[in-house]
């Protein structure tokens, strides 16, 4: 990848062994690191026994389970002691490229599908190809998230991160609010836009929807964009220009974006995922774009019979479009002076009762295929109903370029607070999302050039 500057659109570029990534710089003695800051250098299959340390990529919503996994893994391998750091899903890619480029990395960590390939990149993960094929989990994990994994991964087809869940955008609603509104469900995009005002009383601090303004917004008003507009592919035939920029993507972005203030809260702005879905379990708001993480959050808030959480709503002529959501895993960093022992927590943590408790409990779909199996999948409407449209054949996925080393940051850091001008007024849905067209454009153009 080029080192230039963007200067029609302020982006820095950045060499790709340099891509943008994430999580806190402890110290080298804590995290079995040399220090020496080199991504790809030192590390040891050690002992497999002996202190590991394991940073948690969504600290805060997801400790507490991590924890459980740890005391049972510790129970069951008394000869190893796992560190548990617990970093904000927000900071973790940024903390990561720091530790990386700085040393003082873990053994083990999370490594999502969104931020593999600016891992990869930099040569900081242990591939793990023959590890699995060697191990237990060997065929017992969902084919398709591995091979997502592999895609992310920078397009060899190495893998560099165990799957442990999938993810799926749901549309949550306030099943009260609308029976008591005469209100139908918000099964298509008509019936989500009347409701939303409908449902609004400013003055009552009522409001029909909150959108994601803060942190993470770029991701959900992509997933309302292509629902709206039916475009199946997130690049043009030529696979070269970005269809983020159609007119029928302007279009879609410029009646979401208009939501904001009319039927949302203000707070909205600032809002990343904790306070949109803590404002949401307020109660006074009709309905929350989120995935199925948060959906014990509102089983807390509500029980289960005052919402309902359904796939996102369908377009004109009954098509349902949604963006990929990426698939979560554990990866290997690479200098790890034990990565016999950080495995031995890989292959623990996706074992098949390990699993199945994590994913319940963060609300999500399980990699263990006997974990999928489990009772509690079918009795999680919103985990039910989301794998049904992912199987049934009515929902089609806008695979996102997750393979691109720039994508997390130009879908984050480049480009949130412009969606924030664009809800304020101050920049037009055209302007903005031509911005992330060219620079999309642009990071493909490299990473053709780089591939061949």
């Amino acid at each position: 990848m080029k080192n230039s500057m963007r200067s029609s659109t302020g982006r820095r570029r950045v060499p790709a062994a340099v891509a943008l990534g994430a999580v806190l710089a402890l110290t080298a003695t804590a995290c079995g690191d040399d220090g020496s800051g080199s991504g790809g250098s030192g590390g040891a299959e050690g002992s497999g026994k002996g202190k590991i340390t394991f940073w948690d990529n969504n600290g805060g919503v997801r400790t507490d389970i991590w924890k459980e996994v740890i005391a049972d893994f510790e129970k069951a391998n008394p000869d190893i002691d796992v560190e548990y750091v617990g970093i904000a899903s927000t900071e973790y890619q940024s903390k990561v490229d720091t530790a990386i480029q700085g040393g003082g990395l873990p053994d083990v960590g999370g490594v999502g599908a969104a931020m593999l390939a600016g891992f990869a990149a930099q040569n900081a993960l242990e591939p793990l190809d023959d590890r699995l094929a060697g191990s237990p989990l060997n065929g017992k994990l969902n084919e398709d998230m591995v091979e997502s994994l592999k895609a992310a991964g920078g397009g060899d087809g190495t893998l560099y991160s165990v799957p442990t869940s999938a993810n799926n955008g749901v549309l949550y609603y306030r099943t009260d609010l609308f029976e008591q509104a005469g209100l139908k469900e918000p099964s298509t995009w008509d019936a989500f836009y009347e409701a939303a005002e409908k449902l609004t009383d400013a003055g009552a601090n009522e409001f029909g929807y909150t959108i994601r303004g803060g942190a993470g917004s770029i991701a959900q008003a992509l997933d309302a964009m292509y629902g709206q507009s039916g475009i199946t592919s997130f690049w043009n035939a030529d696979g070269k220009q970005t269809t983020v920029n159609d007119p029928k993507n302007v279009e879609a972005l410029e009646k979401y974006a208009a939501l904001y203030k009319k039927v949302t809260p203000a707070a909205d702005l600032n809002n990343d995922f904790t306070k949109m879905v803590a404002q949401w379990d307020s109660g006074t708001i009709g309905m929350l774009n989120h995935n199925l993480g948060s959906f014990q959050d509102h089983v807390k808030a509500f029980g289960e019979d005052r919402f309902r959480g359904i796939p996102q709503p369908v377009g004109p002529g009954g098509k349902r479009v949604q963006v990929s959501n990426p698939v979560d895993g554990l990866g290997v960093f690479k200098n790890s002076k034990n990565k016999e022992a950080a495995w031995k927590f890989i292959e623990f943590a996706v074992s098949h009762e390990e699993n199945s408790k994590f994913n319940e409990s963060a609300g999500q779909v399980p990699a263990n295929l006997e974990a999928a199996e489990d009772a509690w999948i079918s009795e999680s409407e919103p985990t039910k109903l989301a794998a049904q449209a992912l199987t049934d054949g009515s929902t089609t996925i806008v695979q996102l370029p997750y393979y691109l080393p720039d994508w997390n940051t130009i879908s984050k850091a480049d480009n949130e607070p412009n969606f924030q001008k664009v809800l304020l007024g101050k920049m037009s849905a055209k302007e903005f999302l031509d911005t992330v067209a060219e620079q999309l454009n642009e990071a493909q153009a490299e990473w053709d050039e780089q591939k061949g």
